[in-house]
């Protein structure tokens, strides 16, 4: 007997408003399908479930407004033992106990420790760009396991135990909430450097060159990638950096007028500030890649340009390209970081005849070689978010927001942090039936609420001499003192607080079969799946003053995470758990070969509900000496998505020459023409989530290598393979 007809059998409205009080007293509503839970684990008898049921259902329907999580328990367990069975009363006994010492051992740092120490592979291999051999990346992953275990104290116990059985997950648990720290942010490096800032000891100036002003953008970097635990972005980088180079133009310039004849002056002047604008970004380059952070890892970074107009805006645009062309040291390594966003825009560079065409061509090569640069379509990412910008970090994404002059503000905003909901759980529990599964939506809805509301209220206790950087030097836009309030930084929407989700098409297949991506009810049911967070984040936001967002999230380790969950719990469901790991938001299946063009048509409409975090990939084999195939999905992409980035064939290995895919294997990537596995004879770079990774260097875990796999052994250009669309 299921849960649905259970709902035939008694008063459901009756039921759905009574009230549970758990043992820590807090009060939330009753949801009858958890009982039906409960009872598949402990039995596959038809019989005995249908009459189990029917007698704890009858219990509780006789029971007041209000029960306590106790009193439930011992319904169960009087009903249990009224059917002479015993040893199942046992069996759901064993479980209770099962789950207080999960808890224990949960909130014990000493346990915590004891996992790292002992080398567990999903606690010391979580992130691909933390190598946990190096000292100071020990540390921040000692004290990230104190964290976590502390900060599952510090949020309401239903929030813990939820995050713990893998319904939702609290994302960087080892730093917040034990710290008030805040996600990830754009920068205002405008005002930074035109004002200047102070870091440490040092009040630094406003620059005079374009070689200092990115010198100072690194410092900048490194402090702010040590004050929060996301990521950080440089917007509209061209724009911003443009009036530092002019004072090298003007100055060599007034050189030339000294030394150079007149009709030569103007070209000396530009040649010596195009050098000084490519050492300049190369210098930028190498200190992002060889910064550390206080968090044991390179700064998650990104630069975001390409809608300058001016040349020395171009210049700037090009130099970030060339840069990243040439490669790192004298192997030409591809840089991880800083990631690269360049903007599309039609009448600037989007078609053969604007004015900035050239840049884009030279980006179309970039992203061949180097992954780099993922895209941003301008009018898109308006009609989507209210504004123009680029992420903050990976994928996260602010909404068009006005201070209280009317102006326009993005540089200096933030994320407080992000909630995700186990979307194909929810889809396994509810047996493919619709009622049952938005049911269950409700419960965990109203879970991961309570979970975004204690992240917003842990921010708010941060004082501004926690973080100078951010709240007193201007990274947060506005200039604080030590006693004022930071809150005025996060309410009026001007923050952001997200509620991600994972694997949409685990809940398509749950419903439809495995192969419903062209089936139209199909797709309208799991668009409808993200509107409906989008619709309880709108309500929130009109309830709270805090912007809460629908973020499909980053969830580079979250997707073995929540899947290794699941085949604990539901074993190996084909299609679902079986194949060792969930798809990513709203992604199509790695394992499909469509073209670039139907992977993204089918893709396209989610981010109009989750725009506060959205990215598409498209998935080439190499492409270096086909550059106008990409190009093409580029300008197809341009009217359909918003933020669409390249996963391509560059990995390179410096024994035997080869030049494509390395082999994914269970002891990681080799050179498939002569088994190298050496990371100092070898260059490979693979996608991770919103950034790229070197997983030679940093191990994945075990389901990220069979998605790439799927990935590379899927990869398909089809209709575009001779450059056209």
């Amino acid at each position: 007997m299921d849960f649905v007809e259970t709902k035939k059998d008694l008063n459901w409205k009756d039921l759905k408003q009574k009230t549970v009080v758990k043992a820590d007293g807090e009060k939330v509503a009753f949801y009858p399908y958890k009982i039906d839970l409960v009872i598949d684990q402990l039995t596959k008898d038809e019989a005995v479930k249908k009459e189990l049921h029917q007698r704890i259902f009858d219990q509780i329907k006789e029971t007041g407004d209000t029960m306590t999580s106790v009193s439930i328990r011992d319904i169960f367990t009087s009903a249990l033992i009224s059917m002479g069975l015993t040893d199942l009363a046992n069996k759901y006994d064993e479980y209770r106990h099962q789950d207080i010492q999960k808890w224990q051992e949960a909130i014990d740092p000493q346990h915590k420790l004891s996992q790292l120490f002992n080398g567990k592979d999903n606690v010391v291999h979580e992130n691909a760009n933390k190598d946990s051999n190096i000292f100071s990346t020990r540390r921040d992953l000692t004290a990230g396991m104190v964290g976590k275990s502390m900060g599952l104290t510090m949020m309401p116990e239903t929030v813990a135990k939820a995050h713990l059985r893998g319904d939702i997950h609290y994302h960087d648990l080892d730093y917040s909430p034990l710290t008030a720290m805040t996600n990830c942010c754009l920068i205002d490096f405008k005002n930074m450097l035109a004002h200047g800032f102070k870091i440490g000891n040092a009040d630094v100036e406003p620059p005079r060159s374009i070689q200092t002003a990115t010198a100072q953008m690194s410092q900048i970097i490194a402090n702010v990638a040590s004050s929060q635990y996301g990521g950080c972005s440089s917007d509209r980088t061209d724009e911003m950096l443009a009036p530092y180079a002019e004072i090298n133009y003007k100055k060599h310039l007034a050189d030339a007028k000294q030394w150079i004849a007149p009709d030569k002056q103007e070209e000396f002047a530009k040649e010596k500030t195009k050098k000084d604008i490519y050492d300049a970004m190369q210098a930028l380059e190498y200190e992002v890649n060889t910064l550390f952070s206080s968090n044991g890892q390179t700064p998650f970074t990104t630069v975001g340009f390409g809608l300058g107009t001016s040349w020395i805006e171009k210049e700037i645009q090009k130099a970030i390209l060339k840069v990243r062309i040439k490669g790192l040291g004298k192997q030409h390594r591809t840089a991880i970081f800083p990631k690269l966003i360049f903007t599309l825009k039609r009448g600037l560079n989007l078609k053969p005849g604007d004015p900035n065409y050239d840049v884009k061509k030279l980006a179309v090569e970039c992203a061949t070689k180097r992954m780099y640069p993922d895209i941003l379509m301008y009018d898109k990412i308006i009609e989507l978010t209210g504004s123009f910008k680029c992420p903050m970090g990976c994928r996260s994404f602010l909404q068009g927001w006005k201070d209280e002059n009317g102006k326009e503000v993005n540089s200096g905003r933030m994320n407080l942090g992000v909630i995700t909901i186990n979307l194909p759980r929810v889809a396994i529990e509810s047996k493919g039936n619709k009622d049952v599964f938005w049911e269950i939506m409700d419960d965990r809805i109203h879970v991961a609420k309570k979970a975004l509301l204690n992240r917003v209220e842990r921010c708010k206790q941060a004082k501004p001499q926690n973080a100078p950087i951010l709240y007193e030097n201007g990274a947060f836009g506005k200039r604080l003192k030590d006693n004022d309030d930071v809150d005025q930084l996060f309410r009026n929407s001007r923050a952001t607080v997200s509620l991600g989700y994972i694997g949409l098409y685990e809940v398509g297949t749950e419903f439809y079969g495995p192969k419903w991506e062209h089936n139209q009810e199909a797709h309208d049911f799991t668009v409808s799946i993200v509107k409906y967070l989008h619709d309880y984040c709108a309500k929130w936001e009109k309830q709270y003053g805090y912007h809460f967002s629908v973020y499909s999230t980053p969830a580079e380790s979250l997707t073995d995470t929540f899947c290794e969950d699941d085949i604990a719990r539901f074993g190996r469901i084909p299609d679902i758990t079986a194949k060792e790991y969930y798809t990513n938001s709203f992604h199509y299946d790695v394992r499909k070969n469509p073209t670039p063009f139907e992977k993204l048509a089918f893709e396209e409409e989610y981010p109009k509900y989750a725009a506060g975090g959205f990215i598409h990939y498209c998935e080439y084999p190499n492409l270096k000496q086909n550059p106008a195939a990409l190009e093409a999905v580029w300008d197809w992409a341009y009217d359909h998505v918003g933020y669409l980035g390249t996963n391509a064939s560059i990995d390179h290995c410096f024994k035997c020459g080869f030049d494509g895919d390395f082999k994914p294997t269970a002891k990681g990537f080799e050179c498939p023409q002569c088994g190298n596995r050496d990371p100092k004879t070898c260059d490979v770079v693979k996608r991770t989530c919103g950034y790229l990774g070197n997983p030679m260097i940093r191990p994945m875990v075990h389901g990220r290598h069979k998605e790439i796999a799927s990935r590379v052994k899927n990869m398909r250009l089809g209709d575009i393979s001779d450059g056209k669309n």
